[in-house]
């Protein structure tokens, strides 16, 4: 831990994942909150945003070139696509992190990806940190300990809860649209399709859907393997990638979609396996706000400033024993 809490601005704090970072940073004993950026909310307190913590601060409409002037141990841009890039071309001045949770830079190899349990050794001393998306993260946990053995595209099939969508009005998070209904949307060249072919350097097929549940993501996973495997073999590989990881669980169960809502963690598993051994279908389930979002914010800002990976996360996990 540092001798003095961490300062952290936070621009686009208005949204559901703005939200959660905030709770996770007023809980995190080596963190502060120096500004909240919103101009829905600008003048009002941000005190019960930042769970048990106290404050004066109050959310503020602040610009791009005003940020320049706010020095912060860390910047969190919690903005949609393509907004958050001018930001971050302002802000990198060398001294303070940037924490990307848009799709801007995962493309971009002068950021680092930050999914932990696959890019972990990468993550110490970077000041340009693009957060993973979602969908790619329940993905990309699905698929990696099998990646090298994939013979085809793997067809990913996802259904997120309506707060993927964001706040902005829009059919994906309509609750008329949406009641007793899935929405398919974007089924050819979606951002996440991209982001984990890229990522893994193999191409998937990605089919995203949202369902009238408000939070978390149900991911099931076709791969075609390139040689015979047998059940014991396919719970080896997940073991051997994911049994010390403490944000990821490993079940032969087929892990449901309400029980990662409010959770930290990723569970992967519930393998099923075709006569010839060829043909493996694996589920994924995380919550999209906080194991694809806020948590791995946290865990990336814990990483590259040398703090213990999981601090500020404990209490949550607490809660899952």
């Amino acid at each position: 831990m540092t001798a003095s809490p961490l300062t952290v601005g936070l621009v686009g704090a208005r949204g559901y994942v703005g939200r959660e970072l905030m709770r996770l940073i007023g809980n995190h004993p080596g963190l502060e909150l120096a500004y909240a950026s919103s101009r829905e909310l600008r003048g009002q307190s941000v005190a019960g945003y930042l769970g048990d913590a106290d404050t004066d601060l109050r959310f503020e409409a602040l610009e791009a070139e005003e940020l320049v002037q706010r020095p912060v141990d860390v910047c969190v841009l919690a903005l949609p696509n393509g907004l958050a890039a001018d930001y971050a071309g302002r802000l990198d001045d060398g001294n303070r992190i940037i924490i990307d949770l848009s799709g801007d830079h995962r493309f971009d190899n002068d950021w680092h990806y930050g999914l932990p349990e696959l890019y972990r050794d990468r993550a110490a001393g970077n000041k340009r940190i693009s957060n993973p998306g979602c969908y790619a993260t329940a993905m990309q946990l699905a698929i990696a300990p099998l990646a090298q053995f994939i013979d085809e595209p793997p067809h990913c099939f996802g259904v997120s809860g309506y707060s993927g969508a964001g706040t902005k009005p829009s059919q994906k998070n309509d609750p008329q649209v949406l009641a007793d209904n899935l929405l398919p949307y974007q089924p050819i060249g979606h951002l996440h399709e991209r982001e984990v072919s890229h990522q893994l350097g193999k191409e998937v097929r990605f089919f995203p859907h949202v369902a009238e549940f408000f939070r978390g993501i149900s991911m099931t996973v076709t791969m075609t393997l390139a040689g015979a495997m047998t059940h014991g073999d396919v719970r080896m590989a997940y073991e051997r990638a994911y049994g010390r990881e403490p944000l990821i669980r490993i079940t032969d169960e087929t892990p449901l979609v309400a029980a990662a809502a409010g959770k930290h963690r990723a569970t992967v598993g519930g393998w099923q396996l075709s006569a010839d051994g060829r043909r493996l279908v694996v589920f994924a389930t995380l919550d999209n706000l906080l194991k694809g979002a806020a948590t791995q914010a946290i865990q990336n800002i814990n990483l590259t400033c040398g703090q213990r990976e999981l601090e500020g996360l404990s209490d949550e996990l607490a809660l899952e024993h």
